[in-house]
């Protein structure tokens, strides 16, 4: 039998509720995974409330109810055809894409074998289940700058929002590229940051960006899109570019319906990329959505594997208790929210 927590309707508070589901069957090229643990993203409350419905629904996941979560971990349990890297028992870990299927708050789920790798025996399983979504979008954050592991050695790089999620693995990465990173933080948490491989550290503050140099070669926000406008004023001259997780993409379809909702994405990226090319000329300029990648997940198995990538874990709680770990996310308490089925 297979339990699922379904959101039944987007309100606010949330309208949680386990219900007993059909057991998925693994296609070509899937498994079937005993999920063991998975976590509560931002986005995960967020939509949990109807944030993203109408363009997440050309995906057909933006109808309710639904099932969220895209972090998984477990055992497989079953294999479909074509399958032979991996084999019933075996502990795995990775992403659920976010699509019709529904996602990975449930006992059992069926995973494409391209978006899982095998876990290490003695890793902890809510320590796997809060890296994969998180580090995926992180990594095509970077990826958009044009940064690599190749180039990355010595390149200047600004962190906005790098005591969350997203931010403490980008510091994790970067830093063990060589990159010298600076960091915008909370208050109270620079000591943190530079403890991740920060070269700097600044605490958020009315003063705090513009008091930064202007020859990073590379912007990650991860915090704040009200802040982009001044965060691109920092790239220098020859910068590579300039990314953002915290775009108003979803929102202004939302808000405005699907012909005001384009045109209003259209002006406000035309607007940063304009500002960003006065910079840079060849600085590239991207709103980055999360979509599962395969080269993503490898290089966080091999990180995982030499254990360069953590998350700090806040609430470990059944699906019985899934409000009070979304209740977790939205409060923006320490650590990360785990749902153990």
């Amino acid at each position: 039998m297979r339990r699922e927590l379904s959101c039944l309707a987007p309100a606010s508070p949330r309208s949680l509720r386990v219900c007993e589901g059909v057991m998925p069957e693994p296609g070509r090229g899937e498994v079937l995974v005993r999920v063991q643990a998975t976590s509560v993203n931002p986005i995960d409350v967020k939509r949990a409330a109807g944030y993203g419905q109408r363009l997440l629904g050309i995906k057909g996941a933006g109808r309710f109810p639904l099932v969220l979560g895209n972090d998984v971990m477990g055992r497989v349990e079953a294999v479909g055809p074509a399958v032979s890297q991996f084999a019933t028992g075996q502990r795995v870990f990775g992403l659920v894409g976010t699509g019709k299927r529904g996602g990975a708050h449930a006992s059992h789920v069926a995973v494409s074998c391209a978006w899982l790798h095998l876990a290490p025996q003695d890793a902890e399983a809510a320590a796997l289940a809060v890296l994969p979504y998180s580090f995926t979008t992180m990594w095509l954050a970077v990826r958009a700058t044009r940064l690599s592991e190749e180039n990355g050695a010595g390149k200047r790089v600004l962190v906005h929002g790098a005591a969350g999620a997203l931010g403490r693995l980008a510091l994790q990465m970067l830093s063990s590229w060589g990159s010298q990173v600076t960091a915008i933080c909370a208050a109270g948490k620079a000591d943190e940051c530079l403890a991740l491989g920060a070269h700097a550290a600044v605490e958020r503050g009315p003063q705090a960006i513009a008091g930064l140099p202007t020859d990073f070669d590379a912007v990650l926000n991860f915090a704040s899109w009200d802040d982009e406008p001044a965060l691109a004023s920092r790239l220098g001259a020859g910068a590579l570019g300039h990314a953002t997780t915290v775009h108003p993409l979803l929102g202004h379809f939302d808000r405005l319906g699907w012909l005001r909702g384009a045109w209003a994405c259209r002006r406000d990226s035309k607007a940063m990329r304009a500002a960003v090319r006065q910079r840079s000329a060849q600085a590239r300029y991207d709103w980055t959505i999360f979509r599962p990648e395969p080269d993503a997940l490898a290089a966080l198995a091999a990180g995982v594997r030499s254990g360069r990538y953590a998350l700090p874990v806040g609430i470990c709680v059944g699906l019985d208790q899934a409000d009070v770990a979304f209740a977790h996310v939205a409060a923006g308490r320490y650590g990360r929210a785990v749902l153990q089925p």
